[in-house]
């Protein structure tokens, strides 16, 4: 089912806090210009493009397969078995986030929605910024959504938890009849 006049809200997915934030913006954006949202899982074999072509037997995983499963359990954790509650489509993209996005929304009349994400110096050196490569590259807009307060309360907690000496729950049960 197309939303009306075949707009389309296309969002790039991984399961991290800050694709799903961009879910639920992507479906309000969807809801709120009744249109489809197309949902951008990419992905790439663990050893990289160039270890695949060298690969003669077939891969015991099917990885195409394994990174559908993540995108159908990505919508059933932000929604729910109900699910996002507008027409929606997955798609499973081989290849690099910034790429896929950007060939996924190519219509004039896409938005294409990604999650901006925390950026500290090291993850921006082994990383580039896929946001930045969608501002770039995309022929429609984009919408960078920040991440979620509640993500840096995580990171705080777990900064604060992992100073801590781990803790074995079953000390609790242990001389309890």
């Amino acid at each position: 089912m197309r939303g009306a006049e075949g707009r389309r809200v296309v969002v790039g997915v991984s399961g991290s806090m800050g694709s799903l934030t961009a879910l639920h913006r992507a479906v309000d954006e969807a809801r709120r210009i009744r249109a489809e949202l197309v949902a951008v899982l990419a992905w790439l074999p663990p050893d990289g493009e160039v270890a695949q072509r060298h690969v003669v037997t077939p891969p015991a995983i099917d990885f195409r397969r394994a990174a559908a499963d993540r995108l159908l359990e990505t919508i059933d954790s932000a929604f729910g078995g109900a699910g996002p509650g507008v027409p929606w489509q997955g798609i499973v993209a081989r290849g690099r986030p910034g790429p896929a996005l950007v060939e996924s929304a190519d219509r004039a009349g896409d938005l294409l929605v990604i999650g901006a994400g925390r950026r500290d110096g090291l993850r921006r050196l082994m990383f580039p910024s896929v946001v930045r490569y969608c501002v770039a590259h995309a022929a429609c807009p984009v919408l960078a959504v920040p991440p979620s307060p509640l993500l840096s309360d995580l990171v705080s907690a777990h900064r604060r938890l992992s100073r801590w000496l781990p803790f074995d729950a079953r000390q609790l049960t242990e001389g309890t009849p």
